[in-house]
């Protein structure tokens, strides 16, 4: 064997992947990424250079929700009603721009990190990816319900 063939053979049996950086330019979007899904049905959790068209479509509705929903939120306290949660009550008590700040800046961060981890089973067959589509359903029915009750007090 050659120099260059044992050099080859070294690269090789070497994990290119360890030395990625936690965030690179894979993960911008500014290079394209070949791998999508995992390599192997068994191989465990797999990260991804790209991310599947449905996925980003849920996560990009999920902000949009959240949004609206902070928005609702403010409309519905301003008609009288009283927010629940302490800790954004507080904020909201504040300001009412710190709140949203806060909630669409707190939605955002735990939907990278379940993004980041959308292959990992939690049970049986639930993997995180499926979590992402239960947040968009209640996001949904929470704002349906904010809907809701904006007219009814609009009615009153």
């Amino acid at each position: 064997m050659t120099n260059r063939n044992i050099t080859t053979m070294d690269q090789r049996s070497q994990d290119r992947r360890a030395s990625m950086p936690f965030f690179c330019l894979y993960q911008l979007g500014i290079k394209k990424g070949k791998r999508v899904n995992k390599r192997r049905a068994g191989a465990g959790p797999a990260y991804v250079d790209r991310y599947a068209n449905h996925l980003m479509l849920c996560i990009i509705a999920i902000i949009l929700l959240s949004a609206i929903d902070a928005l609702l939120t403010l409309n519905i306290l301003a008609g009288g009603g009283v927010e629940l949660n302490s800790f954004m009550a507080i904020l909201i008590e504040d300001s009412p721009e710190k709140f949203v700040h806060f909630k669409l800046a707190l939605t955002s961060l735990a939907l990278v990190f379940l993004v980041i981890h959308h292959h990992v089973k939690l049970v049986a067959k639930l993997h995180v990816k499926h979590l992402l589509y239960l947040i968009l359903f209640g996001y949904l029915t929470l704002v349906g319900y904010e809907i809701v009750l904006l007219s009814a007090m609009s009615n009153a």
